[in-house]
């Protein structure tokens, strides 16, 4: 993590604090014991680590699987939608072989990568802005997953609870010791340092880095622009995937909707934040992971409304999203 990056981030959480403690004292609450609460509930304990680490694991690989296309240039935001269709598809594989693991996570990572392809498709055939097409097709994948934990997937001993059955215990991603969380983060963390190496140490690198700074060269030096979009989508699509079937097999061990909790929009912020660099949005994830897990504890311990922890929550993105702009705004300045 260079020097801009840790600039960028003291800013964030600078500007989180200033919002935040503004806010507190807007609800009439102690903007300093909000705070420390915030801090406490975040990394104050073993349990406090462990659920930072399970909200950050999601957000993790959907910041991979956006920052992989831009450094193509291309501008995704579909990790959202490929993860739902990755937990959807995993499901299905689940569905099939209720007690294989293997084939479940083969599952969600190439339900991810098909729901990539397509936005990929779109664009080079007919040149489909990706960011329009990645966007309606997070409606899509979401209403999709809803129609099937209420319909021809819905669990009927549930008691009317929108759910799929139960995932088998050897269909389920293991846990890490104690905690809930889960061989999830530790695939992310390779594939994180995997990809690093790759943009900065291979070939394929230095083909992205070439196209992203000057699409014209591809012909004259043999490169196909098509290819490159194609790969970076669907490897995109694919880690976003993971995350899906990742979180469905483990922490609900159940196929529900709405359970992303906005990790892919979670993901492409930190991605922006980062510069898409990968590891810059490693701990960029860990951070905003470590936040909204303190948001889910501080309507507990504090009492405080959870329409007022959502606020807290929004204004972390504010404060990420000012921090960008700034530094963008002084470097060109």
């Amino acid at each position: 993590m260079n020097a801009a990056s840790l600039h960028r981030s003291a800013i964030a959480l600078g500007g989180f604090a200033a919002l935040a403690g503004a806010f507190f004292l807007l609800i009439g609450r102690g903007p300093i014991d909000m705070l420390v609460a915030i801090a406490q509930a975040s990394v104050g304990s073993g349990y406090a680590v462990g659920e930072s680490l399970l909200r950050a694991t999601p957000i993790l690989l959907c910041a991979l699987a956006t920052l992989v296309p831009a450094r193509l240039g291309l501008v995704s935001v579909g990790a959202e939608g490929q993860l739902y269709f990755g937990a959807l598809a995993g499901t299905g594989a689940m569905l099939l072989a209720p007690s294989s693991l293997p084939l479940v996570l083969l599952g969600g990572v190439i339900g991810g990568a098909v729901w990539a392809l397509v936005p990929a498709l779109l664009r080079v055939v007919a040149d489909v802005n990706e960011t329009i097409s990645t966007l309606m097709l997070n409606y899509v994948a979401a209403l999709l997953v809803t129609w099937l934990v209420y319909g021809p997937w819905k669990n009927p001993q549930s008691q009317g609870w929108p759910a799929s059955i139960d995932f088998a215990e050897a269909a389920r991603l293991p846990l890490l010791g104690e905690s809930r969380v889960h061989a999830g983060l530790l695939m992310a963390l390779v594939l994180g340092i995997a990809l690093h190496l790759l943009f900065t140490r291979s070939r394929w690198g230095l083909v992205l880095d070439v196209l992203r700074s000057n699409p014209r060269l591809a012909p004259l030096a043999g490169l196909s622009v098509t290819r490159q979009v194609l790969l970076t989508m669907v490897v995109g699509g694919a880690l976003a995937g993971l995350a899906g079937i990742a979180e469905t097999s483990s922490v609900q061990g159940r196929l529900q909707a709405s359970f992303a909790n906005g990790a892919g929009l979670s993901g492409f912020l930190v991605a922006w934040l980062a510069g898409n660099r990968v590891l810059p949005a490693m701990v960029l994830a860990l951070l905003v992971g470590g936040l909204l897990a303190a948001g889910d504890e501080l309507q507990m311990m504090t009492s405080v409304p959870s329409s007022a922890v959502l606020v807290v929550q929004g204004l972390m993105f504010v404060a990420m999203l000012g921090a960008g702009a700034w530094k963008k705004g002084g470097a060109s300045g």
